[in-house]
């Protein structure tokens, strides 16, 4: 009976924690990270301000959890260790994709854009940053190795950085042209993915 009270207890805490996150995400869109203190997020999420900071040692670690739920959907670090595993090349080939076409709703690419910008100003969200850019080279490299059966070298980590840059490219131009057509701009970006690839073999 103890036991089934702990797991309660501990559902209600990750649907609370959930809540306070979307809520956060909403106002840090809308006013940026600087203009949404911890006390306007406890006013819209009706979660009082003591309870935020026993879950939250601040705002800098709710945005890091805002990050890490991100990537952990985004990057989907399983899907692409299965293609590898099964020396899958299309898988794997589809599952690059996403760093050329980045159709993510508009929110996302604007909230992407808010951390990036914070980084440059925030030593704590940077550390966060820089955790969700090693992950994300990690699996760039392993996409890119198993794609072209080379260890990692000097061209492919290029090849990687080449990547994120268009993909970064392509949500900051996405923020700042929303009428953009980003199916035709994903072809051609991935065609230059295609030939980057070619080059490592």
């Amino acid at each position: 009976m103890l036991h089934c009270g702990v797991v309660r207890r501990e559902a209600r805490a990750e649907t609370r924690r959930h809540h306070l996150l979307t809520t956060a995400r909403t106002l840090f869109v809308e006013h940026g990270f600087h203009q949404t203190g911890i006390a306007q997020i406890a006013r819209a999420s009706g979660i009082k301000v003591g309870q935020i900071y026993r879950d939250f040692a601040g705002k800098e670690e709710i945005i890091a959890a805002i990050c890490e739920a991100d990537v952990a959907s985004w990057l989907e670090e399983d899907v692409l260790a299965a293609a590898v595993a099964a020396g899958d090349v299309k898988g794997i080939r589809a599952w690059l994709d996403r760093f050329a076409s980045y159709d993510e709703p508009l929110d996302e690419c604007r909230m992407m854009a808010e951390i990036i910008a914070e980084a440059g100003r925030n030593e704590r969200i940077a550390k966060a940053n820089q955790v969700i850019d090693a992950r994300m080279r990690a699996s760039l490299t392993a996409a890119l190795s198993a794609l072209s059966s080379r260890p990692a070298d000097e061209n492919l980590t290029l090849a990687v950085d080449f990547i994120l840059a268009l993909g970064i490219g392509i949500l900051m131009r996405r923020v700042m042209r929303p009428d953009m057509d980003v199916t035709a701009l994903g072809s051609r970006i991935g065609t230059i993915i295609d030939k980057a690839i070619e080059n490592l073999a």
